[in-house]
Order: structure tokens, then C-alpha cells, then sequence
């Protein structure tokens, strides 16, 4: 081996012999780069390279990756145009199992009055409520949830979005709205429309704005601007509807929840029967219909609780709850009491069988001058509120009595005269023998 100290190899190398044992090799040592046989021939890269060639691998890098979200960016749109052909074939899905074709097929048959009714669509009415937005809610019950929706030209509405409905019942609900659709009268909150593009059918009213007789009797603060007056007047124009709808519409209608919290309440006080989402129309031949119990605990009719047989009596039944709210001012149910006392109904049959009427009627009527129109009302809620159907008296008998008691009430010449008792079932609306 050649002596180290004449080794050609400089700093920073390594010298190794030849494999075929004559000579030496120079290399630089690892890290190092350069020419091994010069002097300060292997050094280390230099800032300037590494930088230079960090700088080349980022362009490459920056050339490179708009290809990414190209890609990215054309994908989202085919996802998006997935998306929105899938929601359009829902919608027609919905529209077509909601019964959407048979309610423009029954819409388009019957006179223009009916055609009044509009099929809104689902954009329309998610763009009137905000996207549902629950600043928007106004009230929620077994049926569903109600919103507070502005349409176009600053038209306020009400919008229920129902809850899931049996299919089997879509023909049934079809018709329900073209019989609503027909209804003209002027205590009934208009139909304006429904929606059938979403999962569940939305019906479209008039916006009510007073709240509910539910809100008025049960408030402190409202029950007081409740006059005995208002309240008989609000009883007879609610008598009227159910009477209206059970005798006078081209085909029968059974409300099916009648109670003070479906009766809204305009400026004016002046009742607007809502909520037709139990309604059930009654085929001319049928007296009453076999149905699963639908209602509100409280004003549900015994027997039809018992037996699951719908007639309009069960109306009755329930109206009998709301005057009997009037009167008291009591809830229909309040879980406080004793057993007897749970049930405003039975509690009020109670006190009137123990004469202690005036007991419970609430304080501001119970001044001595409309005591006895209060007694009157009281008896025709304890005919309504009759165990047996049959025992009971029909709408339009109830509604006609409560107009011979506000006949009465505007006619100060009968007060303090002696009216001949048959004169006095006369104002009242029944036929006298003569």
C-alpha cells in the first residue's frame, strides 16, 4: 500500500485501495460533494443550492396543484346536479302520492268559487316562513305545527305543516280541502291553498291575529276584556259554524276537535273556527262513521271514546266544554284537582246537580244582571254535555237558542217587562203551539 502521507486524496475524503490490490481511490466523505483529488476538492452544498433547488421543487409544486381542485371543483358540480334532479323527482314523488293530480283533476271540476284554492309550491312557502324558521312558529298541536308566512304583495298567512298522513287516507284528505275550498263563511278561517311537494301536505289560511279563545279566557290579562256580551257572541258565532257544517254544507262535516284553542279571535273579537286537520266529511247516507278516537283530552265525547263511533253529536259534546269555559274560566282539565274536579265537565255537571252554579262562574259575568241569560247557558252546556248522544241537542238547535239569548241581550224593552213564556221559546228559537 502506498504511503498515507503521499495520498493524493484531500480534507473531507476517503481513500480506499483498489480491488485489484495496485492504486487507491479517493471519494468525498458522505454529506461532502465535489473532486476528491483537489485541495478543499469535497465540500459541503452550499445555502444558495439548497435554496435554489427547495425554489424548484415549490414551482413544481405550484404548477402542479391547480389540477386538484379542477378536478374537485367539476365533481361538486355533477353532485350538485344530482342532487337537484333527485330533489325535483321527490317533489313530483311527494306531489303524486299527497294526491296532487286528483286534487287539480277535483279542483278543475267544480265552479270557480273552488278554484280559489291554490296548489302553492313548496319554494313559495319555505321562502314565506324563512326556511321554517321557528321565530316564525305560532303554535304547535296534535296535528301539526303552524307558521306565520308572508306571501308576495305583503299577504300574511298561516301555514300548518300537518304530520305524517296515513296514505290511505289521501282521497279522503283531497276532498276535505276541495269541501273546505267551497266554505264561504264568514266565522270559518279561509282555506287559501295547500302545498303537496313535500313529505307531508301544508295547508295555507288567512292569518288570524288576536290569538286564540284559548289565549283570552286562560290570560289574567285578556279574560277581563271578555264582557259577557263578547263572550255569548263569540258562542254563537261558533254555534253558527258547527251548525253550518253539519246542516247547511253541501256534504256533512264533522270538526272533530272543536275547543277554544281552534277558535281565533280577530280585532274585533269575533270568532274564526280553524284547525280542519281531524275534519271528516259524512257520507250523506251514514250517521256515523267508525273512526280510531282522535282529539283533545277534555272535550272528547264519552261515548264516542267508548265506542270509536263519530257523529256530529261528538261536536256537540265538545262545544258544550268551550261554554262551559266562558262561563268559568277554567281549563277543560287541570291535573291539581281531586278525580271529580280533573275533568271542567265533570265538575261543572257536578256543581249545577249541588245548584252551585254561581259558585264557579267566573266573578266579572256573575253581576246580577246577566244572571239569568248565564243560567240559560248554563243549561243548554248541561243538554250538550249529556253521556247519551241522543240526549243531546243538534248545532243547529244550540246555535238557534244562543241567537234568541243575544236577541234578548240587544233588546233592552224586554228587560224588566213580563214576557209571556211562550213569546220568550219563541225569541228563542223554538216552534210554540198554538
Amino acid at each position: 500500500m502506498k504511503d498515507p502521507a503521499s495520498y493524493m486524496c484531500t480534507q473531507n475524503t476517503n481513500c480506499t485501495n483498489a480491488e485489484n490490490g495496485s492504486g487507491y481511490k479517493c471519494t468525498c466523505l458522505e454529506g461532502y460533494q465535489g473532486n476528491p483529488y483537489l485541495e478543499n476538492g469535497c465540500h459541503a452544498p452550499s445555502i444558495t443550492t439548497s435554496v435554489a433547488r427547495s425554489h424548484h421543487l415549490w414551482r413544481s409544486r405550484k404548477w402542479a396543484r391547480p389540477r386538484q381542485p379542477q378536478v374537485s371543483l367539476r365533481g361538486r358540480f355533477l353532485y350538485f346536479g344530482y342532487r337537484k334532479r333527485k330533489f325535483i323527482r321527490l317533489k313530483k314523488q311527494y306531489f303524486k302520492q299527497n294526491g296532487g293530480l286528483l286534487l287539480e283533476e277535483q279542483l278543475n271540476k267544480h265552479d270557480r268559487t273552488t278554484k280559489n284554492a291554490k296548489i302553492f309550491s313548496a319554494e313559495e312557502l319555505e321562502k314565506a316562513t324563512n326556511n321554517y324558521d321557528e321565530s316564525r312558529m305560532i303554535g304547535r298541536g296534535g296535528y301539526g305545527t303552524v307558521y306565520k308566512g308572508l306571501l308576495p304583495k305583503n299577504v300574511v298567512v298561516a301555514i300548518k305543516k300537518s304530520k305524517l298522513v296515513d296514505q290511505s287516507q289521501i282521497k279522503q284528505f283531497i276532498n276535505e280541502v276541495v269541501v273546505l275550498s267551497q266554505i264561504n263563511h264568514h266565522n270559518v278561517v279561509k282555506l287559501l291553498g295547500c302545498c303537496l311537494e313535500t313529505e307531508v301536505p301544508l295547508l295555507v289560511y288567512d292569518f288570524i291575529n288576536n290569538g286564540t279563545l284559548f289565549d283570552h279566557i286562560h290570560n289574567p290579562n285578556e279574560s277581563s276584556k271578555l264582557s259577557w256580551g263578547i263572550r255569548l257572541r263569540i258562542a254563537s258565532e261558533t254555534a253558527g259554524v258547527l251548525s253550518y257544517l253539519h246542516s247547511t254544507a253541501s256534504t256533512p262535516i264533522i270538526h272533530r276537535d272543536v275547543k277554544s284553542a281552534n277558535i281565533l279571535l280577530d280585532d274585533s273579537y269575533t270568532a274564526k273556527v280553524s284547525d280542519f286537520g281531524a275534519s271528516r266529511v259524512v257520507p250523506l247516507d251514514q250517521m256515523q262513521l267508525p273512526t280510531i278516537v282522535q282529539g283533545t283530552l277534555g272535550y272528547l265525547d264519552p261515548e264516542y271514546l267508548l265506542t270509536s263511533q263519530l257523529t256530529v253529536k261528538s261536536d256537540v259534546y265538545s262545544f258544550g266544554v268551550v261554554l262551559v269555559e266562558l262561563l268559568t274560566g277554567k281549563k277543560a282539565l287541570f291535573v291539581d284537582q281531586s278525580e271529580e274536579e280533573r275533568s271542567l265537565a265533570m265538575y261543572f255537571l257536578s256543581s249545577l246537580k249541588k245548584g252551585k252554579l254561581f259558585h264557579i262562574v267566573e266573578e266579572m259575568i256573575a253581576n246580577g244582571e246577566n244572571n239569568e241569560q248565564v243560567t240559560e247557558v248554563a243549561n243548554l252546556a248541561m243538554r250538550c254535555l249529556s253521556i247519551k248522544s241522543e240526549e243531546r241537542p243538534t248545532m243547529k238547535e244550540v246555535a238557534m237558542e244562543l241567537d234568541g239569548l243575544r236577541a234578548m241581550a240587544n233588546h233592552p224593552w224586554v228587560n224588566g217587562i213580563d214576557v209571556n213564556p211562550e213569546e220568550t221559546v219563541c225569541l228563542l228559537g223554538e216552534k210554540t203551539n198554538v
